[in-house]
């Protein structure tokens, strides 16, 4: 989960609500310019955080605090594997491109584990064995991915809160094109990206995100039970082209 300091306790956002919102961007990417089979890859993008189940987990810190996920450097093979296993179910291209996913986060950890290591090379055996049973060239592939990750990336700037002050622009990455884009706030509160990449002129997303007034918990289950009852609240970002 992602998890930001407020005045009175925290603001939390699950994983899979992240996801959404980077879903969300990704569909208001510009048609004509929109990578292969994108709406399957939509899929990919809404449920590539599906491994996270933040009412079934330990997320504390040894403080008590609500843990961000990047805090937490465990990894859990099996879960990584099972994410892939369950992807099946919506098809071979949602699977590479959830596969390649896991193996573009978890590249930096080779070494730390044989069993990821394993999983990490099984993975690149079959995202090549995925790709020609559909027909896809490599070039496809990696246009698809490198939305996906910047529709992810794009979503964790506003989830997480790196909008820079003072109208300064922060790099995204680069998009499917190759090129590199950059996200601004105006002063109005609006939002802008150059080079502008999406269909419409304007548009709003939002994500849900739960307000806890605790600062600490006394174990996993006092967490999870003060997210269950928590309060909602809607971000917002509207996105216009300068």
């Amino acid at each position: 989960m992602i998890v930001k300091p407020t005045q009175n306790g925290w603001e939390v956002i699950y994983h899979r609500a992240h996801a959404l919102l980077a879903a969300q961007l990704a569909g208001q990417w510009r048609r004509k310019n929109a990578p292969p089979r994108l709406y399957e890859t939509l899929a990919a993008i809404s449920h590539h955080d599906d491994l996270e189940k933040e009412w079934e987990e330990d997320n504390l810190t040894e403080a008590g605090a609500p843990m961000d996920f990047m805090l937490n450097p465990e990894i859990d093979v099996e879960k990584l594997a099972n994410l892939v296993k369950n992807a099946h179910y919506r098809g071979r291209w949602v699977t590479l491109l959830i596969s390649k996913h896991l193996c573009r986060i978890n590249q930096a950890k080779r070494g730390k584990s044989p069993e990821l290591d394993k999983f990490l090379d099984e993975q690149v055996k079959n995202q090549e064995h995925w790709r020609k049973e559909l027909g896809i060239t490599e070039d496809e592939v990696d246009a698809a991915y490198a939305f996906m990750q910047w529709c992810d990336r794009l979503s964790l700037i506003l989830c997480q809160q790196e909008l820079p002050a003072d109208e300064r622009f922060l790099e995204i990455s680069k998009g499917p094109d190759g090129q590199r884009y950059d996200i601004m706030q105006r002063s109005d509160s609006l939002v802008t990206v150059q080079p502008w990449p999406f269909e419409d002129e304007k548009f709003t997303v939002n994500v849900e995100a739960c307000e806890l007034s605790q600062v600490k918990f006394a174990s996993p289950a006092k967490l999870i039970q003060a997210l269950q009852e928590a309060p909602i609240k809607v971000l917002e970002w509207t996105f216009v082209a300068s």
